[in-house]
């Protein structure tokens, strides 16, 4: 199998997961998916194998001591793009699985965040932080109650 098929089933593997958390957050099915760490069982292995071959002598030294321009260069190896970029999809997912229990949890609502954390999981978590605060502060008229509910977990 090429770097580029790897590659191409990586963004497809990634896609029925959000999907579920997205257009079926109350789904029993989507919860019990969610609630394991299946999704990121093949991912998570496909990155370790990818991060393995794409290491040389040459690119240890570099990452061992990181300077922006060994970084350029390491990823400009279709293999280390590879690498970084299921890096990306493993860890976007983590965080969008993490917005998705959340919002379960507490009952903020987490559309709007998951959507933001499928392309850019920093921004998708920092409209859940943001979300979950002013839903606590402003809407919900029992704010503690979800606060406190948040907090026990």
């Amino acid at each position: 199998m090429t770097i580029t098929q790897i590659f191409n089933i990586a963004n497809v593997i990634v896609l029925p997961f959000w999907a579920l958390m997205i257009l079926l957050p109350k789904w029993k099915i989507t919860q019990k998916v969610m609630e394991s760490y299946i999704a990121f069982i093949p991912l998570a292995l496909t990155y370790v194998y990818l991060f393995v071959i794409s290491i040389t002598p040459e690119n240890a030294q570099a990452l061992s001591n990181p300077q922006l321009a060994d970084i350029a260069r390491f990823f400009a190896d279709e293999t280390a793009a590879a690498t970084g970029w299921i890096h990306f999809l493993v860890m976007d997912l983590f965080v969008g699985r993490y917005i998705y229990l959340e919002g379960q949890k507490t009952g903020v609502w987490t559309f709007h965040s998951l959507a933001l954390c499928l392309f850019a999981g920093p921004m998708g978590l920092l409209s859940h932080i943001l979300t979950y605060w002013v839903s606590t502060k402003f809407l919900n008229k029992n704010s503690t109650s979800v606060a406190e509910h948040s907090t026990q977990a």
